[in-house]
């Protein structure tokens, strides 16, 4: 299966998945690409929906990914950040913040 991304950039357990389990990856991003295809989002609010969703879900590793995925579909480090803030009322304060590290985790790199 083709990597779309530098291997630097991806989690080893998600390349070796990859490796491991080909068509299941496969399948997965195909998934991803119909998803993406459906309907009429730019890929700038596509990216960064992703990453609210990320936040939603409380996965460190998910907000890393989406945040890389962001700044390569365009979007700004102040446009991230502003996704990451917009979760205080919902989240809360300290999980907005726990948030906001592990996308400064990506940006500060």
């Amino acid at each position: 299966m083709k990597k779309t991304v530098k291997k630097g950039k991806v989690p080893q357990r998600f390349l070796k998945f990859q490796e491991t389990y080909p068509a299941v990856a496969k399948a997965y991003s195909q998934l991803g690409t119909a998803a993406k295809a459906a309907g009429p989002l730019e890929a700038t609010t596509r990216t960064l929906i992703g990453l609210a969703i990320a936040i939603g879900a409380r996965h460190e590793g998910a907000v890393h990914s989406h945040t890389r995925k962001a700044l390569e579909a365009g979007c700004t480090p102040a446009q991230i950040r502003h996704t990451v803030l917009l979760s205080v009322t919902t989240m809360g304060f300290p999980n907005m913040m726990a948030a906001l590290s592990w996308v400064d985790d990506v940006l500060n790199r």
